[in-house]
């Protein structure tokens, strides 16, 4: 299996069926098994922060979410988290395409990139990198599932080791 299909078979397994994104190119394989799948629910979001309210809002009315972007993406979202989701104990899971390292060609992405590991540190949120097929189904179920008993935010970083990044 590849890494989009793990990560389809774990959101499944935990009920996740509402995915907001922006789209990515990294994010394509998963982006279009998600809409190929009538389990989910995936639309486009104009911004991320757009897609932390529609998760929001989506807890509340008793539906799980993730939410999809990119490094740069991820970027913008800090007020959200530490104004809503945090506070309120909202469990918004983040799945971000890690862009600014291991062959990078866009200098913004690469200092952006640098920022998003301290960013989560700085906001106790539970925070996981996938770099090797193995592991996959282990941390995107693990990062799930705490993320809904302990009603806080997690967040699943996909490293270019394991989808190839996005190059020239």
């Amino acid at each position: 299996m590849t890494w989009a299909e793990i990560i389809v078979d774990v959101l499944k397994r935990n009920n996740i069926r509402l995915v907001p994104y922006v789209p990515d190119n990294v994010l394509t394989p998963l982006i279009k098994a998600i809409n190929e799948d009538p389990f989910f629910t995936a639309f486009t979001c104009t911004r991320e922060e757009e897609a932390v309210g529609i998760a929001a809002g989506a807890w509340m009315g008793g539906m799980r979410s993730l939410i999809l972007m990119q490094t740069s993406g991820f970027a913008t979202l800090p007020n959200a988290l530490a104004s809503l989701s945090v506070p309120f104990q909202i469990p918004i899971v983040m799945l971000v395409s890690e862009r600014g390292t291991l062959g990078e060609f866009n200098i913004g992405q690469a200092l952006v990139a640098k920022t998003m590991r301290p960013v989560l540190d700085a906001l106790a949120i539970e925070h996981h990198t996938l770099a090797r097929l193995d592991e996959v189904d282990f941390i995107t179920d693990r990062t799930i599932k705490q993320a809904v008993a302990t009603q806080q935010p997690g967040c699943l970083i996909l490293s270019p080791q394991l989808t190839g990044g996005k190059v020239l």
